[in-house]
C-alpha cells in the first residue's frame, strides 16, 4: 500500500482487504491475537488521516526536478550506512535497501548526472549494531570508554553498539562505492581522553595482506587489523570553533584519516550540538 492510495478510497479498501487476509492469519497463528478490522482501519486512514495528509502527497519527482531547473540546491540524505547495503554490505548482516549514494538516485527519481557532490559521514571511530564481521572491534576498558563517551546505544532499540578503532580499509571501499568527494568526521571529542589512538590501515589473513576490502566473506571474518598508532591529544575539543582551536595531534589524526581514505575531510564534529562543527581547510 502506498501513500497515494489514501486519495482513492475504493483502491485503498481493495488493497486493505488483500493485505489483511495475510496479516490476520499471522496475528492469529503466530501471535495468538485477534485479527484487525478492515472497517476500523479504513475509517481511521480515510476519514481521519487522509484529509490531513492529502496536501502533502504529490509528485515528488516533479517537485525535485522543478527545484533543480530553477537553480535551487537539493540535498538528499541517506539513512543506514554503506556496509548495511543489501548488495555491497557485509551480507547477510544488512538492511533491505541500498543506502549507498546510488540509492539516492533510485529513491528520489534524480538521474546520476544531476548529482554534483557526494559527502560521506563517518565517526572518528567505528561502531556496529548486532552481529557481523568487525575486524577493529575492541573490548575491555577501551570499548567501554567509547560506548560511554559516545553514547553508543541504539536510538530506537536501546541496544549497545559494538565499538572499534577507525578502519581505513572499510573507508577506502566506502569511498569507491559512493564516489565520495569529501568526508565529514563526527564525534572527534569522544577520543579526547585517549593517550594513544589506532587506525587500521590494512588487514592480514593467512599469508596475505589486504589494503582493499576482501571480496570473500571467509577472508573478512579471519582478517586481523594492521594498525598505525598516533598520539592522542588529551584535552577537551568540545569548545573548538575554528580549525586552529583543535590541538595539533587532533589535526594530525584527521590528516592521517584523509590520507588513508584518499579524500579530504571538510568538517569535523566535536560534540552533539549542531553548532559544534568545525570547518577544515584543505
Amino acid at each position: 500500500m502506498r501513500a497515494q492510495d489514501l486519495l482513492d478510497p475504493k483502491i485503498f479498501r481493495q488493497k486493505l482487504e488483500v493485505v489483511l487476509k495475510e496479516k490476520n492469519l499471522v496475528l492469529a497463528k503466530v501471535y495468538n491475537r485477534l485479527g484487525l478490522s478492515a472497517a476500523d482501519i479504513a475509517h481511521n486512514y480515510l476519514d481521519v488521516y487522509a484529509p490531513r495528509l492529502a496536501p502533502h502527497i504529490g509528485d515528488s519527482v516533479g517537485l525535485v526536478h522543478e527545484a533543480l531547473a530553477s537553480g535551487a540546491g537539493v540535498l538528499l540524505e541517506g539513512a543506514q550506512a554503506t556496509f548495511l547495503d543489501l548488495d555491497h554490505g557485509t551480507y547477510p548482516f544488512v538492511t533491505s535497501s541500498n543506502p549507498v549514494s546510488g540509492g539516492a538516485c533510485t529513491g528520489s527519481g534524480v538521474g546520476p548526472r544531476h548529482i554534483t557532490r557526494v559527502i560521506g559521514v563517518a565517526k572518528a571511530y567505528i561502531t556496529r549494531v548486532g552481529a557481523g564481521p568487525f575486524p577493529t572491534e575492541v573490548a575491555g576498558d577501551i570499548g567501554e570508554t567509547l560506548v560511554e563517551r559516545g553514547g553508543e546505544w541504539g536510538t530506537n532499540t536501546g541496544r549497545r553498539r559494538r565499538t572499534g578503532w577507525f578502519d581505513a580499509v572499510m573507508m577506502r571501499h566506502a569511498v569507491r562505492l559512493n564516489s565520495l568527494d569529501e568526508l565529514v568526521i563526527t564525534k572527534l571529542d569522544v577520543l579526547d581522553t585517549f593517550e594513544t589512538l589506532k587506525v587500521c590501515v590494512a588487514y592480514e589473513a593467512g599469508a596475505a595482506r589486504y589494503h582493499q576490502l576482501p571480496w570473500h566473506q571467509s577472508v573478512l571474518y579471519d582478517a586481523q587489523p594492521v594498525y598505525e598508532e598516533l598520539p592522542g591529544w588529551g584535552c577537551d575539543t568540545t569548545g573548538a570553533q575554528r580549525q586552529g582551536d583543535l590541538p595539533g595531534p587532533a589535526r594530525e589524526y584527521l590528516d592521517f584519516l584523509a590520507e588513508q581514505a584518499g579524500v579530504p575531510i571538510s568538517y569535523v564534529g566535536v560534540g552533539p550540538d549542531r553548532a559544534q562543527v568545525v570547518a577544515l581547510t584543505k
